[in-house]
């Protein structure tokens, strides 16, 4: 079946290659172009069989500092029974090509292109790849903030194709996002949607806030505005995005601009930092 998300193909550029790339690293944003994810810069997990994947955040001071962004790749027959040794983590998988069987808390899934699994923090779960195919997904992970007196999250299993997506006023339903969990439910503290732009479609003003961002491209082409820099972005590139970073984009080429986008929400900002 044909994924109409980015999936990596690992391999490495030939000696004849010049050195010449988009990838840029500051302290209010990183753009981690397609062309970096090559085997040289794959990493392993504990637990983890016929796998490798690409670390596209983690957490350390004047970068990532709520959440890490994994692009993983399952071989046929690999997978996990341990996948996670950090009980306080909160995960939400994203299925880009192939499928997955998610057991969790006993209950089991079939996962396939486009699917969205959200795993509370503590969840007891496995994830494994039966069939013969490879198998990639987006995986990130938070440390769940949780709230004396609010609710701990429930997990559930969705897709992309289930969730309708909800139009931003005022734009003709060019700029729309696809929310997979209600914004005013507050026992999330992190959200992760899918924003799709149609060609020519704007964010008009520089967004200024207090979220933190991951951005990944899993369709389409845009020029995106991060801090006073223009950047040119297409599938399969990364974005981080300091709080309170400018952003603003413009969506061009022929076909819808997508991306998975990660925030943190719905707490107080912490006094002890």
């Amino acid at each position: 079946m044909h994924s109409p998300y980015w999936t990596p193909s690992g391999g490495l550029p030939p000696q004849s290659q010049l050195l010449s790339d988009r990838a840029v690293f500051t302290t209010g944003y990183a753009v981690i172009p397609k062309g970096v994810l090559s085997d040289i810069v794959t990493s392993y997990l504990p637990f983890w069989n016929k796998t490798r994947l690409w670390v596209l955040a983690r957490p350390m001071t004047g970068f990532s500092e709520s959440f890490s962004h994994y692009l993983m790749e399952v071989e046929g027959g690999g997978g996990s029974s341990q996948p996670d040794d950090d009980k306080s983590a909160q995960s939400v998988i994203f299925v880009t090509s192939g499928a997955l069987l998610l057991t969790l808390n006993g209950r089991k899934h079939s996962l396939a292109i486009g699917s969205y699994a959200y795993i509370p923090a503590g969840s007891n779960w496995q994830l494994i790849n039966h069939s013969k195919g490879v198998t990639s997904f987006h995986w990130i992970r938070k440390r769940y903030c949780a709230v004396d007196g609010i609710d701990l999250p429930k997990a559930f299993v969705t897709s992309d194709a289930d969730v309708k997506p909800v139009a931003m006023p005022n734009t003709e339903e060019r700029w729309v996002t696809s929310r997979f969990v209600d914004p005013t439910d507050l026992s999330h503290d992190m959200h992760v949607n899918i924003v799709t732009f149609q060609p020519g479609g704007t964010i008009p003003f520089a967004e200024t806030h207090v979220m933190e961002h991951g951005l990944f491209v899993l369709n389409g082409k845009a020029v995106y505005h991060l801090n006073q820099d223009w950047v040119e972005v297409e599938a399969g590139d990364y974005m981080w995005l300091r709080a309170f970073c400018p952003q603003a984009c413009y969506a061009g080429g022929p076909e819808p601009f997508r991306y998975l986008l990660y925030k943190d929400v719905n707490r107080h900002m912490p006094l002890n930092l």
